[in-house]
């Protein structure tokens, strides 16, 4: 046990010392049903086949609501649910996420959801949740918990390495993302990346930005 404690620990430290410039939480194991394979999914607890090609067809979700809402769908009951969510998760945005969704977060409870809304706007990002939760939690469940979050990031400042926090990024489109600035407004961003993605994954990379 003892190894297993050791081997945990070095697994996660380097992701606690991982750059400023993270918006979204280091991910170290929770699949994101938006972009993960019905195989993948498979191998959750309590996702069938059946069920991992339903997950794959009501993309996108824009939200861990809209997840929960399909898996009640399949029936799954609420401590399925918590299961799944362990391993299977849509990252919940700090900002501006409703009690009832941060309550989705695995092994947040009702004290670390009102500290998730006691500090918002979360200037300062992933960095500032990492330093702020960590005031109630120790660095292994600060670690857990960031999987699960994430602080959307200004299309017209945030750096290229910012932009490659979002899960599915790639360098190709990071550049069209550079390449329209200055933004106005999100209509913008939506009609300008929506030359290269359809209307759905617009939609899934506009939950991580916007434009102050």
């Amino acid at each position: 046990m003892q190894e297993i404690r050791r081997f945990v620990v070095v697994l996660i430290l380097p992701f606690l010392v991982a750059p400023a410039f993270a918006q979204v939480g280091t991910n170290i194991g929770v699949l994101n049903p938006n972009i993960v394979g019905e195989a993948e999914m498979v191998g959750v607890p309590h996702i069938d086949a059946p069920i991992a090609r339903a997950l794959v067809e009501g993309r996108p979700y824009l939200s861990a609501l809209e997840l929960d809402a399909k898996l009640r769908e399949a029936s799954l009951s609420d401590a399925q649910r918590a299961e799944v969510y362990a391993r299977l998760f849509v990252p919940v945005n700090l900002v501006s996420a409703s009690q009832e969704e941060l309550l989705l977060v695995p092994g947040a409870g009702p004290r670390m959801a009102h500290e998730f809304e006691e500090y918002r706007p979360w200037d300062g990002g992933i960095v500032r949740f990492r330093r702020e939760i960590g005031k109630y939690v120790d660095d292994e469940e600060v670690a857990r918990l960031e999987q699960y979050v994430f602080v959307p990031m200004d299309l017209n400042t945030a750096s290229r390495e910012d932009f490659l926090t979002i899960p599915g990024m790639g360098d190709r489109m990071v550049h069209e993302f550079l390449e329209y600035r200055p933004y106005v407004n999100m209509e913008q961003f939506r009609r300008e990346i929506g030359k290269y993605v359809d209307d759905d994954e617009v939609a899934r990379l506009a939950r991580y930005v916007h434009v102050k």
